[in-house]
C-alpha cells in the first residue's frame, strides 16, 4: 500500500499551500540522490516528488483528499456517471467520502426519498463494475449505458534541457497490444511528477463510449550539470582563485543556453549567486531561479611562472583561513543628553 501524502511529506491534512512547499524543499535537498549517497535515497526521493505533485496542486489534492490513493483511477467526471446510472437504477445515489475510498470504505448510499445507509450488504462490484470500465454497458444488461473508457498512466523520462524547452517528441509505450508511438507535446518547464494528458489514448469504453485519456508521468532523469529542487535549477560554478579574490564576471551554464553571472571580490567556495528567473519555466506563475554554487579550482599542475606567483602571494599575505576571525566591535553606546531641571 502506498504511504499518504501528508505522511510523506510531515504535513497535516490541514497544511497551508505554504506549508507543503517549505516541506517540499527541505525534504529535497536532504534526499536528493546528488547529495544523498544512501541505496533508498532516489526511491525516496521520487516519492516525494509524487506526493508534491499530488499535494501542490488545489484540483489534485481535493481529488486525493477525496478518494484516495486510488484517486487517479477514479474518472473526473464520477459524479456526473454515479447521477446517471442512479436514474437508471431506480432512483439511487451515492458519494464518496474520506481519504482512502474505495473498496466501498467511506462510501453512503441515499435512496430517492432521502434514507441514508452505509451500504451494507451492497455487491460494489455489481454496481460500481460499469462506471470503471470493468463490465456493464450498453447490451451487458447492466442498464448503464455507453460507459467511457478508464483512463491509464504511463511514466516518461526526460533530461532536464528537454523539459526546460518543451516541444514535440514521439514516444513509444508498450501495452497488452504491442508497442504504440505517440507524439507528445511536452509543456515547456515540466517538472518531475507533472502527468501530461493524451486526450483519447486511454483505455476502450463500450461501444459508443469515448475512450478514457492517457496520463504520462513525468520523471526527470538525474543531470551531471543540473540539480533540480523543485523549479529552481543548482550549478556548480568553477572560478579561479584570482576571479573568487579580485571579483569577476563568468559564464554558467543554463538549459537554455550560457549566461554571465557576477563574482563579487572576496568570495569563497560554497557561495551562492542567485540568477532570478533562470530556472524552470512556470507556464502557471513566476519561473524559478538557477543557483550557482562557487568553487574555487587551482591548476593541477602549475606553471613555473604559476608557482612562482603563489610563492610571492604566500609570502606577502598574513591571510590565514583556519584563524578565528575576531567578532567586530559592537558599535559605540549611543547616550540621550538629559535637559537641565528647570
Amino acid at each position: 500500500m502506498a504511504r499518504d501524502y501528508y505522511d510523506v511529506l510531515g504535513v497535516p491534512r490541514t497544511a497551508s499551500a505554504e506549508e507543503i512547499q517549505q516541506a517540499f524543499r527541505k525534504l529535497a535537498r536532504r534526499h536528493h540522490p546528488d547529495i544523498n549517497k544512501d541505496p533508498g535515497a532516489e526511491e525516496r526521493f521520487k516519492e516525494i516528488n509524487d506526493a508534491y505533485s499530488v499535494l501542490s496542486d488545489p484540483k489534485t489534492r481535493q481529488r486525493y483528499d477525496r478518494f484516495g490513493e486510488n484517486f487517479r483511477q477514479i474518472p473526473e467526471d464520477y459524479d456526473e456517471r454515479v447521477a446517471a446510472g442512479a436514474g437508471a437504477r431506480g432512483g439511487w445515489s451515492a458519494g464518496v467520502g474520506g481519504a482512502g475510498g474505495g473498496g466501498g470504505r467511506g462510501v453512503r448510499f441515499r435512496t430517492a426519498d432521502g434514507v441514508d445507509f452505509d451500504g451494507s450488504g451492497v455487491d460494489f462490484e455489481d454496481l460500481f463494475g460499469g462506471i470503471f470500465g470493468r463490465g456493464g454497458g450498453a447490451g451487458a444488461g447492466g442498464g448503464w449505458g455507453p460507459v467511457p473508457g478508464a483512463d491509464q498512466e504511463a511514466e516518461i523520462q526526460l533530461g532536464v534541457e528537454e523539459a526546460y524547452r518543451g516541444g514535440k517528441r514521439g514516444i513509444t509505450l508498450a501495452g497488452p497490444t504491442g508497442q504504440r508511438t505517440y507524439d507528445v507535446n511536452i509543456p515547456r518547464g515540466v517538472v518531475d511528477g507533472q502527468r501530461i494528458r493524451l486526450a483519447g489514448e486511454g483505455g476502450r469504453g463500450s461501444p459508443d463510449a469515448p475512450p478514457g485519456d492517457l496520463y504520462l508521468r513525468v520523471r526527470i532523469k538525474p543531470d551531471g550539470r543540473f540539480r533540480l529542487e523543485g523549479r529552481d535549477i543548482h550549478v556548480v560554478l568553477p572560478v579561479t582563485p584570482w576571479e573568487a579574490a579580485l571579483g569577476a564576471t563568468v559564464p554558467v551554464p543554463t538549459p537554455g543556453g550560457t549566461a554571465k553571472v557576477t563574482v563579487p571580490a572576496g568570495s569563497s567556495s560554497g557561495r551562492r549567486l542567485r540568477l532570478r528567473g533562470e530556472g524552470m519555466p512556470n507556464p502557471r506563475g513566476e519561473d524559478g531561479n538557477l543557483y550557482a554554487e562557487v568553487r574555487i579550482m587551482v591548476p593541477p599542475e602549475p606553471t613555473a611562472r604559476e608557482r612562482e606567483l603563489y610563492e610571492e602571494l604566500a609570502a606577502a599575505s598574513a591571510f590565514d583561513p583556519r584563524r578565528p576571525r575576531s567578532p567586530p566591535p559592537p558599535p559605540p553606546a549611543v547616550r540621550t543628553a538629559v535637559p537641565p531641571p528647570r
